[in-house]
């Protein structure tokens, strides 16, 4: 270990750096630093300086990070939260804490699982800050960075099933918040709804599809190709709410969530139908990274929101089966 190069890096600087890198905003860093816009100015100044490199350049939108900076920052990161780890007790308070979370969600958890649990969050921990993004491909490798600390999609039950469509990598911990099951949408008045219901029925509309996960394909389809069927895709889309929208204009037929399908169709005046064969349950799943384990702000967050699910659907549960 060389400690007379460690002794030239100052800590709050890593520090500065790590909020520039998150708001990538002088202004906002600043106010979350408790310093003057000048301060930090200065203290990018001396970062420039020690890493021989411009770390950002000025654009109209803020500060846009060069390769070097974005290269630093998951390394930065983990070091900070190794350093926060030595030097805090195991006890962590969301009444003063001040964290930044950052989310990785697919898109229909937004209306079926952060109700849950947002208010309850942002009562007890009226400071901190949850940052969230779109669920995608690289989701488990910017946990594995620390870019990540909590994701939540979709994962099917059987370990089999799972295979085909979402199996974390190593490292990857996880734990069920909600099982649903797969329902049709069409708009009213729709053909199929005066036709008799079954599988070549439903394997005769064209469909339209939602990409999740980066992949084309569903569970459904893979259940499909053992039978040698396949749906007739006519579109595919980024989002499911694009295309539960684009249904109310089209014939084209929509394949979602349980859920997320009794809500749109209540906003959007469109029909929800029951698959013609049953499909195993699926369950959104909070993944996290198994290096966040003892982290208690992380541990505090990642409870929270488990319980907090499983008493709603336990609620949910108890009201079906009077």
């Amino acid at each position: 270990m060389n400690l007379n190069h460690l002794l030239r890096y100052d800590l709050n600087l890593l520090i500065c750096l790590h909020i520039l890198l998150d708001e990538c905003n002088v202004t906002r860093a600043a106010q979350r630093l408790h310093l003057s816009q000048s301060a930090v100015s200065k203290n990018l100044a001396k970062l420039r300086e020690q890493f021989d490199d411009p770390l950002f350049n000025r654009t109209s939108r803020g500060l846009h990070p060069t390769a070097k900076a974005l290269s630093l920052k998951p390394a930065l990161k983990a070091l900070l939260n190794h350093i926060e780890g030595l030097t805090i007790s195991d006890a962590f308070n969301p009444a003063t804490s001040d964290r930044r979370f950052h989310f990785a969600l697919v898109e229909s958890a937004y209306p079926l699982l952060l109700p849950r649990f947002l208010g309850e969050i942002l009562d007890a921990a009226p400071s901190i800050t949850l940052d969230t993004e779109a669920w995608g491909s690289g989701t488990f490798n910017a946990m594995a960075r620390g870019e990540v600390d909590f994701g939540i999609t979709g994962k099917d039950l059987n370990p089999a099933d799972a295979m085909l469509t979402l199996m974390p990598p190593k490292g990857i911990v996880y734990e069920e918040l909600y099982q649903d099951h797969q329902k049709v949408i069409v708009r009213q008045g729709h053909p199929l709804l005066s036709k008799h219901w079954n599988m070549e029925s439903y394997l005769k509309q064209r469909h339209i599809q939602v990409r999740c996960d980066g992949s084309d394909r569903w569970l459904l389809d893979y259940k499909l190709a053992e039978r040698g069927l396949e749906r007739d895709i006519a579109m595919y889309v980024p989002d499911f709410n694009s295309a539960a929208s684009l249904c109310t204009h089209t014939d084209l037929v929509f394949t979602a969530p349980s859920h997320f399908a009794n809500a749109v169709a209540k906003q959007l005046d469109l029909v929800v139908t029951s698959l013609p064969e049953p499909l195993p349950p699926m369950a959104y799943t909070l993944f996290w990274h198994q290096s966040q384990e003892s982290d208690p702000g992380h541990r505090w967050l990642r409870q929270l929101i488990i319980s907090r699910c499983r008493y709603m659907t336990e609620i949910a549960a108890a009201d079906e089966n009077r």
